[in-house]
């Protein structure tokens, strides 16, 4: 019977860096639908799988002093929102990431600007697509423009942190925001290479079959918006939502197997080694509940544990 150490990690983790996720969503063909992007299989973080469009929080993003002036939102909404653990200047920071990041992986612009024109969606997307985007192009056209970053789009979801046996490790908040009208996405072809929209049960089941390899945080997030069929549920489940408890998985390797369990898993606090032949080895129902992932040829799968 082979047994695994729950507690492969390095000695001395490394420290994640802080980042921002935006889950798109959208009412489209009678569904509820969300926005996918897949990573350059020469990304050095889950290359291949498909993800929601985000990125690290830049030095650039980090400036409060300048910021609190060009959101839709004050200080005191800021933290009611969106703070939940974090400073009024920490949210802001991830804030700005995820429409920074959001504008350059998937091309849409949470942002706003008086007497705004259809015309100024379509000039800023064309300066996209026309050549990359210069650091510190967001605060740029900030200034020049008169642009207003719409904090009021987005809402919490919920908060993961890498675990501490990967080399590259982040602090992310995942938010949710739905689709603004007159805007679509498109994915850079750099960082990303293929965008999908997506019904979360039809997205569970391509993972399955391997056509749309997910990443662990992906396939967690579409399970749980399973319960939502239609977007006035899900924006009432946004009307106090918070970013709950922190999420901060547990990988576990050996020369054959990988696993993750879950924060929630019931043998987390205590589990320092893993059974993988008491493992069930098949995937579950879409609907069932599920507190690890096997690593299977390239796919993360929802498994049982009988250890």
């Amino acid at each position: 019977m082979e047994l695994q150490s729950a507690r492969d990690k390095p000695r001395q983790p490394k420290t994640p860096r802080p980042a921002s996720t935006v889950i798109f969503t959208r009412h489209h063909n009678g569904e509820l639908q969300v926005y996918l992007l897949r990573r350059s299989s020469r990304s050095g973080f889950m290359p291949g799988n498909y993800v929601f469009p985000g990125g690290t929080v830049d030095p650039e993003d980090c400036a409060p002093g300048f910021w609190k002036a060009h959101v839709d939102m004050d200080s005191k909404s800021i933290s009611r929102r969106l703070g939940g653990g974090l400073t009024v200047d920490e949210a802001l920071a991830h804030g700005v990431a995820a429409v920074r990041e959001t504008f350059e992986e998937a091309g849409v612009f949470l942002a706003h600007r008086s007497e705004q024109t259809w015309d100024d969606l379509e000039k800023v997307c064309h300066r996209r697509e026309a050549a990359t985007l210069p650091k510190g192009w967001l605060r740029d056209w900030v200034v020049s423009d008169g642009w207003t970053l719409a904090f009021s789009l987005l809402a919490p979801w919920s908060h993961w942190i890498t675990p501490e046996a990967r080399s590259r490790r982040y602090d992310t908040r995942f938010f949710l925001t739905i689709m603004p009208s007159g805007q679509q996405c498109i994915p850079d072809t750099r960082e990303t290479t293929n965008g999908i929209w997506i019904n979360p049960e039809k997205g569970l089941g391509a993972n399955l079959q391997g056509g749309i390899p997910l990443s662990p945080p992906t396939l967690v997030t579409l399970h749980e918006l399973l319960q939502y069929h239609d977007m006035k549920t899900l924006e009432k489940e946004l009307e106090n939502r918070q970013w709950g408890e922190t999420r901060l998985p547990l990988l576990i390797r050996s020369s054959q197997e990988t696993m993750i369990v879950l924060p929630w898993d019931p043998m987390y606090d205590q589990v320092s080694e893993i059974d993988v032949n008491a493992l069930v080895k098949v995937p579950l129902t879409l609907d069932q509940d599920f507190s690890r992932l096997w690593y299977q040829e390239g796919i993360w799968r929802p498994v049982q544990n009988r250890g």
